[in-house]
């Protein structure tokens, strides 16, 4: 099908298309090249821990200061210092953790430096991250109350690397104490008497690398010698988070269990889809891609990266699961996305990146992947949130833009707490140099409203998916849905053209019995939700 779309008709591609779905679906069943997705509603599996939509904050270009912080003062609209318009779009999402200060900016940063009144906290230098002064205006009360702003929990990451177990203990105890001891006073001197409430702490981030180049035996070590000093207040709820692996380091996660997995809640880890990366040949950490200019190639890799993610989690279940068969230990991706190259002419330490229909399409790979392995996955945090990496929003001064992928987070912010349902895909592939991937995508829950949603994606960036669904143990009697797509890979949503990729409305899904129908436009992402 020949397409000829301008960012002007955006709104009317599902229209556009829904004419000729029902007959395109029918004629590809007959012929046997329609892909099949099989539902199974009667066979519930493990609830969909909303964590999974985290999301991660560190102090890295200029995602704290002037996309989150821009202080009281500031003629940009805030509430007490937050962008008014970045919590009002974070809240919309029900973004139900975020992660911080960092990544490697934790790995240096004492949270000494960012109490008390903001003319005496020192100046730093992010060594990590562009070379730029750090104020410390923004630290652990802008960071805590931020997170009540917008109805996260919180999820702090502690400095193994170049703190030490004192450091670590005192912030635990200043943040979730309420007695008379002397941290707790110094709390309330600064502003806030009852302690806020601590969902997660990690005990160093990537210790392998930026966190001390450590290895895994001398690692779990540290992590058993500091558990015994982390004491959070009574009736806390907090839960401690070891360093895990980075990619498919699978010695390093058996390392750990082995040694230090009664000590710990969770085990993280960390995986960046670079599409150069998984091209042949590979590119390099150097050269990563750009994020806009890219063809079919570059497309297909970061495809094929995104389903990479689920073979990771299974071999890294695999070994969780021979020393806690009962899954009392999680799994948390607290670092996951793609990395493309700078945008040309930023600071190449600020890890600026536009975002594109790409993005957002390994996004819905990504979170149906999660959703598949809910029993072990119990939080997730994509890197990051405002104006780094893969994020949901940009923001340029004044302005703000929300990107397909925080599209993809609203689209699926109805998964959150729901029940996953087993689902089966087969069908066609979609192929590029030799390499194969699932031309579909799809994942299914049962969520917390009754509401059963389908998530499907169709990765070919060339042709339309025809598709039957068929679903066991469910009788619904409406099917309603939300498309993502674009008229190009690389469309993206700019501060001066906001809407090339947005949600719209659609009706291109055909539901008789246990039976829907539906023809998925080339690369789209669509949640249906069943009644």
């Amino acid at each position: 099908m020949t397409r000829i779309l301008r960012p002007a008709g955006r709104l009317a591609v599902a229209a556009l298309l829904a004419g000729t779905a029902l007959a395109t679906a029918t004629a590809a069943i007959a012929a046997g090249s329609a892909a099949t997705v099989a539902v199974q509603a009667d066979h519930p599996g493990a609830v969909i821990a909303p964590a999974i939509y985290g999301q991660f904050a560190e102090h890295l270009g200029t995602q704290i200061y002037g996309g989150i912080w821009v202080g009281p003062d500031s003629p940009i609209p805030n509430i007490r210092g937050y962008r008014k318009d970045v919590v009002e779009a974070l809240k919309n999402l029900h973004v139900p953790v975020v992660r911080w200060p960092g990544g490697c900016f934790a790995d240096e940063y004492h949270w000494r430096d960012g109490i008390g009144p903001k003319d005496r906290r020192p100046v730093i230098v992010n060594t990590n991250w562009g070379g730029v002064e750090e104020n410390n205006a923004f630290g652990t009360h802008e960071f805590m109350d931020f997170s009540e702003l917008i109805g996260a929990g919180t999820y702090v990451n502690g400095n193994l690397g170049s703190g030490s177990v004192r450091e670590m203990a005192d912030w635990v105890a200043y943040m979730t104490a309420d007695n008379h001891g002397t941290l707790v006073q110094e709390r309330r001197a600064n502003g806030r008497d009852k302690p806020w409430t601590l969902n997660w702490f990690a005990v160093g981030n990537e210790v392998w690398g930026c966190g001390g180049n450590m290895r895994a035996d001398y690692y779990a070590d540290l992590l058993r010698q500091t558990r015994v000093f982390l004491k959070p207040g009574a009736g806390q709820p907090t839960k401690f988070i070891a360093v895990g692996p980075s990619d498919d380091d699978t010695a390093w996660t058996e390392t750990i269990m082995a040694r230090a997995g009664k000590e710990i809640d969770a085990l993280s880890m960390h995986y960046y889809d670079v599409a150069s990366f998984n091209m042949v040949p590979k590119g390099t950490w150097a050269k990563k891609g750009s994020a806009t200019e890219f063809g079919e190639a570059e497309w297909f890799a970061s495809i094929f990266g995104a389903y990479q993610i689920g073979t990771y989690i299974s071999h890294h279940s695999a070994i969780m699961d021979k020393y806690d068969p009962e899954k009392r230990v999680a799994l948390v991706v607290d670092e996951w996305g793609t990395w493309h190259d700078p945008t040309p002419g930023s600071n190449p330490g600020f890890l600026q990146q536009q975002n594109t229909l790409r993005d957002a399409v390994v996004a819905a790979i990504s979170l149906n992947i999660f959703h598949a392995h809910a029993d072990r996955v119990r939080m997730a945090n994509i890197a990051q949130m405002v104006n780094v990496l893969q994020a949901m929003i940009l923001t340029d001064g004044p302005r703000m833009v929300l990107t397909p992928t925080y599209h993809v987070f609203d689209m699926y912010k109805g998964f959150q707490g729901a029940t996953s349902l087993p689902v089966t895909v087969t069908g066609p592939d979609y192929s590029q140099g030799g390499r194969a991937v699932a031309a579909v995508s799809a994942s299914a829950g049962r969520g917390t409203d009754g509401v059963i949603r389908l998530a499907l994606t169709n990765v070919d960036p060339n042709k339309a998916a025809p598709v039957q669904v068929t679903l066991a143990g469910l009788k619904a009697g409406k099917v309603t849905g939300r498309i993502l797509t674009a008229p190009a890979m690389n469309s993206d949503n700019t501060f001066d053209h906001p809407q090339t990729v947005v949600p719209a409305a659609f009706s291109d899904a055909k539901l008789s019995g246990d039976t829907v129908s539906v023809t998925l436009p080339a690369k789209s992402v669509v949640v249906l939700e069943l009644k």
